[in-house]
């Protein structure tokens, strides 16, 4: 996803109601508003196949995952992160968060940076948040930023397992890069064969 600059200051207020009319998301930066383009293919896979394994170990547990379409609002931002879990009561607002436990990028080249830097120090101001997770789509590498590592970036792969240790929860990687084609996932494949 890219963000293209609306040039307009605007009030937090008159953000959140333009988004409930816009035909695509924008998000909101310190009172300027950026639209996001769309999505690859594997940007969507990702996404949805870490969000699938996190509910599916959820289940019956208060914690709820949310994707793509829920904003969370960091101090003065809003940003639609791919994937987060809340895990305590945040419903009092309908269309945005303000509590979560993890937060998800899948990161693309024109968003790589952003990602990494901008949202993920917004992001870490949110007393809440306890895991920050950055997804490569272009190879078989995850990032995890951790509140108890001093947000120090723990790097995994392809034949490793991830501990959530926050939802105390375990993901294989290769689990999340299913059906993702890129070279890494195509080579860790052959050589399981």
């Amino acid at each position: 996803m890219s963000l293209n600059y609306a040039p307009n200051e605007i009030s937090a207020e008159d953000y959140l109601q333009g988004e409930l009319l816009a035909d695509y998301k924008h998000e909101y930066i310190d009172g300027e508003v950026y639209a996001m383009a769309g999505a690859s293919e594997y940007h969507n896979l990702l996404s949805l196949n870490i969000a699938s394994e996190l509910r599916s170990q959820l289940k019956g547990n208060p914690c709820k995952v949310f994707i793509a379409d829920m904003k969370v609002k960091a101090g003065p931002c809003f940003f639609y992160p791919d994937v987060m879990v809340v895990c305590q009561a945040d419903n009092e607002h309908a269309y945005y968060k303000t509590a979560p436990v993890i937060i998800v990028e899948v990161l693309s080249k024109t968003t790589r940076r952003f990602d990494q830097m901008t949202k993920r120090l917004r992001y870490q101001q949110l007393p809440s948040l306890e895991e920050y997770v950055l997804i490569e789509q272009d190879k078989g590498e995850i990032q995890v930023f951790s509140r108890s590592d001093a947000w120090q970036p723990c790097f995994y792969y392809l034949g490793d397992e991830i501990t959530f240790h926050s939802l105390k929860v375990t993901v294989r990687v290769e689990d999340i890069y299913y059906q993702v084609d890129n070279e890494d996932v195509l080579a860790f494949l052959q050589g399981q064969s």
